[in-house]
């Protein structure tokens, strides 16, 4: 089934148009959330870059996708956002061909995870819901409620545990993460033998 409006790649020409519907639609004051201190220094996924165009407004709809490296183990998953429709445009299903058409790809691409921090009821329209509780761990302040992922390979969730990051900030850190009673358990070990 042909998407209901064009969806196309984003161009370096549309960055503009797109933040000043993301300023419009949320305010200056969400670069300072924690979804976007994860994108910081990032590029989003390759092919992920997505627009809706309208020759009246021009750019109608916008979604991003960003890589991801989730625990000790890095995991990779991707972040969804910012999705934006224009004012002018919404309520007419822009934002939910961006989301079908975006997972598509994401999921033609191999990717597996894909999560964000957004309203439940809307994003529950192409799968996303709640996750559980303290399996994943943002870098900063986020509503457990809007705490949102949808597997693109089922069972992907299962492998996710622990903080998430960008992948260059994952590369970045060389001291591993504590492991509880590790110590006691090597110590176990190397008198077993």
């Amino acid at each position: 089934m042909a998407a209901p409006f064009p969806v196309e790649n984003t161009k370096a020409t549309d960055q503009p148009l797109i933040e000043q519907l993301l300023d419009i639609a949320f305010g200056i004051d969400r670069r300072t959330k924690t979804s976007y201190r994860l994108r910081e220094g990032s590029a989003p996924a390759d092919g992920l870059s997505l627009v809706v165009r309208d020759a009246e407004v021009g750019v109608a709809g916008s979604i991003s996708f960003w890589p991801l490296a989730i625990g000790s183990t890095g995991t990779p998953a991707l972040l969804l956002g910012p999705l934006v429709v224009h004012p002018q445009r919404q309520n007419l299903g822009v934002g939910l061909t961006l989301m079908q058409e975006g997972l598509a790809r994401a999921k033609a691409r191999g990717h597996k995870l894909v999560i964000l921090v957004g309203d439940a009821p809307y994003y529950a329209r192409v799968g996303f819901q709640k996750l559980p509780e303290e399996q994943l761990l943002m870098p900063g302040p986020v509503d457990p409620q809007r705490f949102l992922y949808v597997e693109l390979v089922p069972g992907a969730l299962a492998l996710a545990h622990g903080l998430v990051l960008p992948p260059h900030r994952f590369a970045e850190i060389s001291v591993p993460f504590a492991v509880p009673h590790q110590a006691e358990r090597q110590k176990q070990s190397a008198e077993r033998q």
